[in-house]
């Protein structure tokens, strides 16, 4: 923490109006989401709202307790967030590697990069259906549905970064007789490290997305399934918990890498 005695008058005012901005941020932010709840609580009590359709933060709450307590809920997350994290991992090594390769060959990544592009814009919804019917009803098909939505754009992402890595830096490697492999270990790796967390911020958000399109596909276990199940059978409680729940794990799991990103960022 900034040590306020040690600072001038200026820098205490400065210090103290930025811990003044993020607080009032943090606190509408609160204050728009508990508005929310509460019309939300009272539109369904004053019958502004259909409670069967919408439901309500009341019933939602006891839903989750009585779920929790009866076990049918923490295998549904627990699948997700493991299948999300798999998803992930992999989505973030092959497109680290990929991206790798087409910077190492640059012919062969002109020859692919229009390939990537229409992958990439491919609705993935579309391609779920077909991992189904080619690979089965398992975890390994959703995981690869997971991967599918966020692989793409990662490696051209990744790949457009490495290419505009500063040249006078590659310049001053090639004038010292390093190779390639040189080049890529002590500049473009080492500088990309900032891409890289960027970029597995929104893929985390996408390997789940993923992960999702693929339960409520093709699976029996996962939220995806649960709200597929749940809109089936019209327990709409149930399904709007476990839309919920999605958003607090995605909100969970970005908030992880933001912190993995800013330590990184405090220590160099």
């Amino acid at each position: 923490m900034t040590n306020l005695s040690s600072m001038s008058a200026n820098q205490k005012h400065y210090i103290q109006r930025l811990r003044r901005i993020s607080f009032s941020i943090h606190f509408f932010r609160f204050f728009i989401l508990l508005v929310f709840f509460i019309f939300w609580e009272v539109s369904t009590r004053m019958n502004w709202i259909d409670s069967f359709i919408f439901s309500s933060p009341s019933q939602i709450a006891k839903q989750l307790i009585t779920t929790t307590k009866n076990g049918t809920l923490i295998p549904h997350i627990s699948i997700t967030l493991t299948e999300t994290f798999i998803s992930f991992i992999l989505v973030t090594l092959l497109g680290i590697v990929c991206a790798i390769i087409l910077w190492t060959f640059p012919k062969l990544s002109s020859v692919l990069e229009p390939y990537l592009v229409v992958l990439n814009s491919l609705p993935k919804s579309a391609l779920a259906p077909l991992l189904i019917v080619w690979l089965g009803s398992n975890m390994k098909t959703i995981i690869i549905a997971g991967i599918s939505v966020a692989i793409f754009g990662a490696i051209l992402n990744l790949y457009t970064g490495f290419c505009e890595t500063d040249p006078d830096k590659l310049k001053l490697i090639q004038t010292l007789g390093g190779t390639k492999k040189d080049a890529l270990t002590k500049v473009i790796l080492p500088g990309s490290v900032p891409l890289i967390l960027s970029i597995m911020k929104v893929n985390i958000g996408l390997s789940l997305i993923g992960i999702v399109i693929g339960e409520m596909i093709g699976s029996k276990r996962g939220l995806g399934y649960l709200i597929i199940y749940s809109s089936q059978v019209f327990q709409l409680t149930t399904m709007i918990m476990a839309i919920f729940i999605l958003c607090l794990i995605a909100i969970l799991l970005y908030s992880f890498i933001t912190l993995v990103e800013k330590y990184y960022i405090k220590k160099h």
